[in-house]
């Protein structure tokens, strides 16, 4: 049984997360302060965590960025706030998506469930069978088979959202893909003018492959049209 950790200071909306959640089969851990959810996490890492911003002892934010130093499973943030900022600082501090309040249980349950199958492929490779996929230039390797990627020796520690854009990347090397066929080939929702998601993601991938935001020597951007890494 998948395990979901639950951080919220909203009594009722916790209450209602859990109906919903154990409803679908998940176990759910609910907290509402960010102290008692780390201890947790450390006894029992939870397949998936849904962090409110607002809470009593730490951020949702900062909540994000202690767990990202550990763990690689899919964070979705839940948040009064609706301004594109806050979105990105989430997303920049390894989120891979974000709701806001109020929201729609069942949208919310749907991307667990997407954010769950993505991660699944991630930590257990692609279906048995499939012939090996895998890309090796500049000191750069990537396989989605294994869904390792090393540079220069190291291996880096990407959550699936941030594999998932690096191999859509690799696999269309010397082509520019704009920002909505990125969006929709990784999210698999539609694209909408305004989202600042993509943007945020590369960024965090740039910070974990030490790549210089001016000159980046992998992921560059092409101004208007979308990236490409070269």
């Amino acid at each position: 049984m998948q395990r979901i950790l639950v951080v919220d200071d909203e009594t009722a909306i916790g209450e209602l997360l859990e109906v919903y959640l154990t409803n679908e089969g998940f176990k759910v851990d609910k907290f509402e302060n960010a102290g008692d959810a780390l201890a947790c996490v450390q006894r029992t890492p939870p397949d998936l965590a849904i962090l409110d911003v607002m809470l009593p002892d730490m951020d949702g934010f900062t909540l994000c960025q202690e767990l990202r130093k550990e763990y690689l499973f899919p964070i979705i943030m839940l948040t009064a706030k609706v301004e594109d900022m806050d979105k990105i600082m989430g997303l920049t501090l390894g989120a891979d998506d974000y709701m806001t309040k109020p929201f729609n249980p069942l949208e919310l349950v749907a991307r667990v469930k997407t954010q769950l199958r993505r991660s699944t492929r991630y930590n257990q490779g692609e279906l048995a069978g499939r012939l090996p996929e895998e890309y090796d230039f500049r000191g750069l390797q990537i396989s989605n088979t294994t869904h390792k990627c090393i540079l220069f020796g190291e291996e880096l520690q990407l959550t699936p959202i941030e594999f998932s854009i690096l191999w859509h990347l690799c696999k269309n090397r010397t082509k520019v893909v704009s920002s909505e066929e990125l969006f929709e080939a990784v999210w698999g929702e539609k694209y909408l003018d305004s989202n600042n998601t993509v943007m945020s993601h590369i960024a965090r991938l740039r910070e974990k492959m030490h790549e210089p935001s001016r000159k980046p020597k992998f992921i560059k951007t092409v101004w208007g049209v979308g990236y490409t890494i070269e």
